[in-house]
């Protein structure tokens, strides 16, 4: 019954919104041209939204921008079933269709969703996610076995920012709200002469965050201070040739101290933490289209980044606990990576099978080196003791990959795609761990486009994703003493999931209304689920992935865009998911140093069970209005169900709906916009523990939770030239 109480309010919601839009959308006229064309680019050949078969949620410039988001994490509620966990400055870990890691700490992680920006693989980097100047946001749902391979196992998220432009434009931007929060932005575009032009991006972002540190009298210890530069240079030397350059430059050095020992924003650390990360990237893509039977395109990449992530441990201050202690966690990770992508695509003059066949073809390369120094201190009285722990862990991908569309009839298409991809990598540690792995992986799809009619695309699909097995560096030694049994949790097994998937999309009413339906089944078998297991010794949690026996998942998503009248749009998406582990013990703790001897583990039973960080549902629902020539008015109304936090207790978030709105006025070349987000002031959680850490009620086990943003009100002013 707590499910019927919960929904009713979000219908009510719901019907509000639309029935303000219907009645507006009665006194206006119809729209002339309808919906603008989506061009989805992060597949072989661009393609419109509405002709690709396959889930896929895009977020444009204007839906960016009238948000108000700064980071790729204040966008993916609008996305069905993708989620996001937070445990640090901003959510940085993505799960689409409840898959996905939602942290990271000693262990190397192999991901489960891709992130690319401009073509650069920023992977497991998720605060490089940062909108400056991204004209799109492409969330990619199911396994992307063929073209993206081993990151890529439940979806992928491509961010493309904004090309040079012939004429001389620019941009500035400024922003104040609650909190101490401001941002400046600025962006020059342009061209040199008319084979060499030009885009250049700079933003600073910063926030005194949300929480109050009671303990050091401060309120800006989980703040956001974010400063990045974006530039780009597009070269046509030649008719056949075109070359663009993308660099990227971020420095985020935000605080972290989200958790407090009685779930408030007030907080006692004595030593605050930290979420850092500086990258520089860059990136050459070409493209050759000189011989008439294929075109070649090429991308390569570099992406260099430094990272520090720590925060205080026992969320207090010495004095607090009996034992008068401190101690803190510390993580610098140091990620460097290099990409190539050679693909060669057909022409009209060399399609197979009697031009019935286009193709396409690619090899692809990657090396990756991530470098790790974990620093924990321990504070007594005036004694610092530290404890250092270091690994490195480098991995090298290569693979071939192809895929073939065939036209059976006119309304009938069959692709085909396939990639094989060998991996190898080496781990070694402090703790004179060391293992290296070989692995043959593949991956691909079959799907049928069948056109029902020239604006109704239905398709099936079956796509094979897959994600490389690894090691557990610290597992062993942190529970030496019995090698043998902990040894099964050191290494873990690679993942594979099929996908099966039936969808519609099509754009009716003379372009006025489009929409995507999708239905899905996966079977996941060997699921890398993250546990936890406690060392009653050194009092600390050792996180750890170990393999379930299998996955089951199925759902479905829908999303609608209805231009309504010259005056309104209505936009909506929601998303329906149940995922389930299958014959899945996992474990949780060593109770005892005699335990700990004789490797008896206890663990919980979840078989059947829902992952976590999968809410049941998801929705995202609003209205544009054009109030008069100068004023509109955007409302949003958002939610998800409840989840669970993890795979080694049975804490959930809460369900929640949230309220946004904006309210902007144009006029020439200036636009100010006054805004609210969360308007209800609703509590709601991003991340959650359970464990005992006030030592108030005796270390008793309970939830702690980092809260989601509360109430914010803010103002923004933009000058267009």
């Amino acid at each position: 019954m707590k499910k019927l109480f919960t929904i009713r309010p979000i219908a009510q919601s719901i019907g509000l919104v639309a029935g303000l839009s219907a009645g507006l959308a009665m006194a206006a006229k119809p729209m002339e041209d309808g919906l603008e064309e989506v061009v989805v680019t992060a597949q072989l050949r661009d393609t419109n939204l509405l002709d690709l078969p396959g889930s896929v949620s895009v977020i444009g410039t204007s839906s960016i921008e009238a948000r108000g988001a700064g980071s790729l994490d204040q966008l993916l509620n609008m996305a069905p079933n993708v989620n996001f966990s937070t445990g640090a400055s901003r959510g940085r870990f993505i799960q689409v269709r409840g898959i996905g890691e939602r942290s990271q700490f000693i262990d190397p992680v192999n991901p489960s969703v891709g992130l690319v920006i401009d073509g650069i693989d920023f992977t497991g980097l998720g605060l490089a996610a940062n909108t400056l100047d991204i004209e799109q946001v492409e969330i990619l749902r199911g396994p992307q076995g063929t073209l993206y391979g081993a990151n890529a196992l439940a979806g992928l998220v491509n961010m493309r920012s904004a090309a040079p432009t012939s004429e001389t434009t620019g941009k500035v931007s400024a922003e104040l709200s609650e909190y101490g929060g401001r941002s400046l932005t600025a962006i020059g575009s342009g061209s040199l002469n008319e084979q060499l032009g030009y885009r250049i991006a700079a933003s600073e972002r910063k926030s005194d965050g949300y929480m109050e540190n009671q303990y050091l009298g401060r309120d800006d210890t989980n703040n956001i201070d974010e400063s990045v530069l974006r530039g780009k240079l597009a070269y046509s030397p030649s008719d056949d040739l075109k070359l663009d350059f993308t660099l990227f430059y971020l420095d985020a050095d935000n605080g972290y101290d989200a958790f407090s020992l009685y779930n408030t924003r007030k907080t006692l650390s004595d030593k605050p933490g930290r979420d850092q990360q500086e990258s520089w990237a860059g990136a050459l893509t070409g493209q050759w289209s000189g011989n008439e039977n294929f075109t070649l395109e090429a991308t390569l990449s570099h992406a260099n980044s430094d990272t520090e992530y720590g925060y205080d441990e026992d969320w207090s201050y010495i004095g607090f606990h009996p034992l008068e202690y401190s101690q803190t966690d510390n993580y610098q990770r140091d990620k460097d990576n290099a990409s190539l992508d050679l693909r060669l695509l057909s022409t009209e003059s060399s399609k197979l099978f009697t031009g019935r066949t286009s193709w396409a073809l690619g090899v692809y390369h990657r090396n990756e080196q991530e470098d790790l120094l974990q620093t924990s201190g321990k504070t007594k009285g005036t004694i610092t003791e530290y404890s250092f722990f270091s690994s490195e862990f480098d991995t090298k991908n290569s693979a071939v990959y192809g895929q073939l569309s065939t036209t059976l009839t006119d309304a009938l298409n069959l692709i085909t795609g396939l990639r094989l991809e060998k991996r190898s990598a080496d781990y070694s540690d402090s703790y004179s761990t060391k293992a290296d792995s070989n692995e043959d992986l593949w991956g691909g799809n079959i799907t049928l486009e069948y056109h029902y009619s020239e604006d109704t695309l239905l398709y099936a699909t079956v796509s094979r994703g897959y994600k490389a097995g690894g090691v557990n560096g610290a597992i062993i030694a942190e529970f030496a003493g019995n090698e043998e049994t902990y040894r099964e949790m050191f290494e873990f097994d690679t993942e594979h999931l099929l996908n099966y998937e039936l969808g519609a999309k099509g754009n009716w009413l003379d372009n006025r209304l489009q929409a995507q339906l999708a239905a899905f089944y996966q079977d996941r078998s060997d699921v890398q689920a993250k546990q936890s297991l406690f060392n009653p010794e050194s009092k600390k949690f050792r996180e750890y992935l170990g393999n379930a026996a299998g996955g089951e998942t199925y759902g479905f998503e829908a999303e609608i865009n209805f231009q309504a009248t010259d005056t309104v749009r209505l936009f909506a998406s929601a998303g329906w998911l149940n995922a389930e582990f299958e014959n899945f013990i996992s474990s949780t703790h060593v109770d005892t140093e005699k335990d700990k001897e004789t490797g008896t583990v206890l663990s919980v039973n979840l078989d059947g069970r829902d992952v976590a960080h999968a809410p049941s549902y998801q929705f995202f629902t609003g209205t544009e209005i054009d109030l008069t020539t100068h004023w509109v008015l955007r409302l949003e109304l958002e939610g998800k169900d409840e989840f669970y936090f993890s795979n080694s207790h049975n804490e959930k978030s809460t369900a929640y709906e949230l309220v946004n709105a904006r309210l902007t006025y144009r006029l020439d070349n200036w636009e100010v916009s006054l805004w609210g987000r969360n308007l209800t002031g609703e509590d709601y959680y991003t991340r959650g523990f359970y464990f005992g850490n006030n030592p108030v009620n005796g270390y008793t086990s309970e939830a702690y939770y980092q809260q989601g943003e509360p109430r914010i009100a803010g103002i923004t002013g933009t000058y267009t030239f």
